[in-house]
């Protein structure tokens, strides 16, 4: 090979390997490509919708308006079926092949926590993940940011209030066997262990279980007054509607894991009285709040169904990473993002989420989190945020 073309080739194998280039995947002249990966067909499901047409309805709004600094965001979904496995090939294809800027609003703990790798290798961003876990920004790393209270923190400082309220005298404990269900039991067993009480019973069921008899049968036996929900959507149905069937009644309260709509319109009335931690509200078509009431309504004109929390985090998700984007400025690189998040400040908004900052140390945004009660099939606010 001559010289000028050894050099040449060099040049271009410099090229492909810089680490300004690898930070521009996914940024064109005109788009910026987002990636999520939501179940769509597994457990969760009823949230993967939800969150989906949330970032659509914001996606949509940006582009026209004309986009961020005149480049139009395109966002693809993958499904997971809520099977980390899954979410490790829908990431592979996210990252390697439609190239996207950043991961959003991927859903599920074990899920994300699976695909990291995946998404870190090739420096892109995981932003603002749909789940609780201390994972999603521990330990620190300049590729993760997140806007959920921990469900230990959560559960934490919900337990001690409620079973303080309740005059409870034999706290318990079911939970999924994963990272979700873990940090949930955890945060239980702290906030018990802050008011001098501990577990009585702690029982758990695998991902994916339909029967919970047993567990219910383990947690009357032991005479629970008050039972922390490691539960999302049909565990938490499964669980209080066995018990309520077998006249077992305690205090029931889960993580805002189990605080949506779908617990009320699956489960029906036997749902009534749960409490469940939360950060925004649920946003009712026909909620007291006029801005709430406002964006329910053109959510359903757009997609013919009510919202619900999970299509509130989906749009909030997209809202924050437009913040985010449009702060970069036109030159928007990994590099340009980060320090744009890093001197963040995002203010209150009508669904009621707390303030969120971020630095460089300080990767989540709120950890405020607040109680409601499911009352005549219902979300109620019952408590401010939690200390």
């Amino acid at each position: 090979m001559q010289p000028k073309y050894a050099l040449a080739a060099l040049a271009c194998t410099l090229a492909a390997a810089s680490p300004a280039l690898a930070q521009s995947q996914g940024v064109s002249k005109d788009q910026i490509s987002l990636g999520s990966i939501q179940d769509l067909s597994g457990p969760l499901a009823g949230f993967g919708k939800q969150v989906r047409l949330g970032m659509m309805l914001r996606v949509d709004e940006i582009n026209e308006q004309g986009g961020i600094n005149g480049r139009k965001l395109s966002l693809k979904v993958e499904d997971s079926g809520y099977d980390p496995k899954r979410a490790v090939l829908a990431a592979q294809k996210l990252v390697n092949q439609d190239k996207i800027f950043a991961m959003v609003g991927h859903i599920g703990t074990a899920q994300n926590v699976a695909t990291f790798p995946v998404l870190f290798d090739k420096n892109v961003i995981s932003f603002f993940p749909l789940t609780a876990a201390r994972e999603m920004y521990e330990p620190l790393n300049r590729l993760k940011y997140s806007f959920a209270a921990t469900y230990y923190d959560q559960m934490r400082l919900a337990v001690p209030k409620l079973a303080k309220e309740k005059g409870a005298k034999k706290l318990c404990a079911i939970y999924q066997d994963d990272e979700f269900g873990l940090e949930v039991l955890r945060g239980a067993e702290a906030g018990a262990k802050s008011i001098g009480m501990e577990l009585a019973e702690k029982t758990s069921f695998k991902r994916g279980a339909t029967d919970f008899s047993s567990q219910v049968a383990r947690m009357k036996a032991a005479g629970c007054d008050f039972v922390a929900l490691g539960t999302i959507i049909r565990e938490t149905i499964g669980t209080i509607g066995e018990s309520r069937k077998t006249g077992f009644s305690p205090t029931f309260v889960g993580s805002s894991a189990a605080y949506t709509d779908l617990i009320h319109k699956l489960g029906g009335k036997a749902m009534d009285g749960m409490y469940a931690a939360m950060t925004v509200q649920n946003p009712y078509v026909d909620d007291p709040s006029q801005p709430i009431r406002f964006w329910a309504n053109k959510y359903k004109t757009k997609f013919n169904e009510d919202p619900a929390v999970f299509s509130v985090y989906g749009y909030e998700i997209i809202d924050s990473f437009i913040r985010g984007a449009q702060k970069a400025g036109p030159n928007l690189t990994t590099d340009s993002f980060i320090k744009a998040m890093d001197s963040m400040t995002i203010p209150p908004d009508v669904f009621g989420s707390a303030e969120m900052t971020f630095s460089a140390t300080k990767r989540l945004g709120s950890d405020s989190s607040r109680l409601s009660q499911l009352q005549d099939g219902k979300w109620k606010v019952v408590s401010d945020y939690l200390k």
